[in-house]
């Protein structure tokens, strides 16, 4: 692992953002540990352990990890059905997964996911934090009203404002963290009563300290928190990758998936090996992160030091945050995170690229960000799949001794099989038929079994079939049609067919 300071001014950014995204991550970790059915500290310490170990490690300097609510939305049936020990036992298990993940290294499928998906993904993602926002401006569950409303809505203006305009005065600090520090100062100062950090739990308490999880060394165990590990996993890599893919087109950069990957993998399993709930990549205090100019991996390690310096020490004065600053901060993140200009391209992309932006963007709003991206690649597979099956075509002609030519273009594979048969005429063709397949590809087994198949209705006619330009590997599988082949070795062409027989 290579660490390299960045020059000072660089670092005083990167101190300076993570300080920032440090404050950002302590009422989001309260409110999904309590979603998890957890303590607050549960939230805090895996927040703290994530983010540590991510940015320390992991693949995306500038990404920041912690507790996600994608992952505690899963984790609230483990924790009500079977207690917090078992959730722990699952994010070990789920940290094994994702390590099994990096060391295979899967984590260059994750740039097989169209561009219209991540679209959907980062819509849909601000959609889902803007309305978690919301749940602030309730108490008891009854939503505030009078003047505690309008003190709470007034705060949150005063917080986006300062963070819009302050950048056109000065930049010598981050306007979200000039906000957080101003609002506060100005509610202690004239005594508001509004809600603050401290209203949603306690953050006190002191190092994370190390604990096995609790549960039987059994099977029946294993039965329990596998489906969820392998849930949780798999949310875990797919908002994480995706972000580091949003984080890779803002900054012009590349990161590294598969060591991400392996991070976050180290991450959940110390994660629940110290109590904690776990957690993933968060696409909010990311884009905090990004947008402030930080760039490197203190920035991170930043926010988690004092995050848990927020735990140990600090603890009476962050609770007295308000939360309408922080509020305002993620109402100001999902507006620079939504991709506004995908509203104009709607009208000139191809359809089918339209539907896969608004549907990724509605299902993860709707059900949850893994369903949305695996919904929208299946997709975009299916069209793609759909539109390659139209080009298969051929010319026809007939050579200089009446032999009818079928000159085939295009790529044979499942899906364009229909409509290759569809091209032949093996009624009306004359005794000696030729397809050519210099400008063609067979793709697939079911390509294989299509020209066998074809072969099989030219027998049965009576008739005479010759094919060209065939692969070696094509050659190799071929039954009926084997006899029929014409062999040019310096011709024929050399791609590989998806054939497990070939394997």
């Amino acid at each position: 692992m290579t660490f390299s300071l960045p020059n000072p001014a660089q670092l005083r950014t990167d101190v300076l953002s993570g300080i920032t995204v440090s404050l950002a991550l302590v009422p989001e970790a309260i409110a999904f540990a309590l979603l998890a059915h957890v303590s607050p500290l549960t939230g805090l310490y895996a927040a703290f352990i994530v983010c540590l170990v991510t940015s320390a490690l992991g693949g995306r300097p500038g990404m920041i990890c912690g507790a996600a609510g994608a992952l505690a939305v899963v984790m609230t049936s483990l924790v009500v059905s079977h207690g917090p020990e078992y959730l722990f036992a699952a994010v070990v298990l789920m940290g094994v997964f994702q390590l099994l993940f990096a060391a295979f290294r899967l984590g260059k499928f994750i740039r097989m996911v169209p561009h219209p998906v991540m679209l959907g993904f980062v819509n849909g993602l601000a959609i889902v934090v803007f309305i978690a926002q919301f749940g602030h401006f309730k108490v008891g569950g009854q939503w505030l009203r009078g003047d505690a409303l309008w003190t709470m809505l007034g705060l949150v203006a005063l917080t986006m404002a300062i963070i819009y305009v302050l950048p056109r005065l000065t930049k010598a600090l981050p306007a979200s963290l000039a906000a957080i520090l101003l609002v506060s100062g100005l509610v202690a100062a004239l005594g508001i009563d509004t809600k603050t950090v401290g209203d949603m739990g306690s953050i006190a308490g002191g190092l994370p300290t190390f604990h096995l999880p609790q549960v039987p060394a059994t099977l029946d165990t294993l039965y329990i928190v596998l489906p969820y590990s392998l849930i949780l996993a798999a949310i875990g890599l797919i908002e994480t990758l995706l972000t580091l893919n949003l984080i890779d087109a803002i900054t012009d950069t590349r990161g590294r998936p598969n060591r991400e990957s392996m991070a976050q993998g180290l991450a959940n399993v110390i994660s629940g090996l110290f109590a904690s709930m776990g957690g993933c990549a968060l696409v909010g205090q990311s884009m905090i992160n990004i947008n402030n100019g930080a760039r490197h991996r203190i920035s991170g390690i930043t926010a988690a030091l004092f995050l848990l310096g927020f735990i140990v020490l600090l603890s009476r004065w962050i609770e007295m945050i308000p939360l309408a600053a922080l509020v305002g901060l993620m109402f100001v993140v999902c507006e620079k995170t939504f991709a506004w200009g995908s509203l104009q391209t709607l009208r000139k992309i191809p359809r089918q690229d339209a539907v896969i932006v608004v549907g990724v963007t509605l299902i993860t709003v709707l059900t949850d960000l893994a369903v949305a991206v695996l919904a929208g690649v299946v997709f975009a597979a299916l069209v793609f799949a759909w539109q390659h099956a139209k080009e298969i075509r051929a010319d026809i002609s007939t050579d200089e001794r009446g032999w009818k030519v079928y000159t085939l273009k295009g790529s044979l594979f499942f899906a364009s099989t229909a409509n290759f048969a569809a091209l032949f005429d093996p009624k009306n063709d004359p005794a000696h038929v030729v397809v050519e397949f210099r400008d063609a590809k067979v793709v697939d087994h079911s390509a294989v079994e299509a020209i066998d198949t074809l072969a099989t209705r030219y027998q049965q006619a009576g008739k005479t079939l010759h094919l060209r330009h065939l692969s070696p590997d094509c050659l190799e599988i071929l039954t009926n049609a084997k006899g029929m082949v014409e062999v040019n070795e310096f011709e024929d062409p050399h791609y590989h067919i998806a054939d497990n027989r070939l394997a």
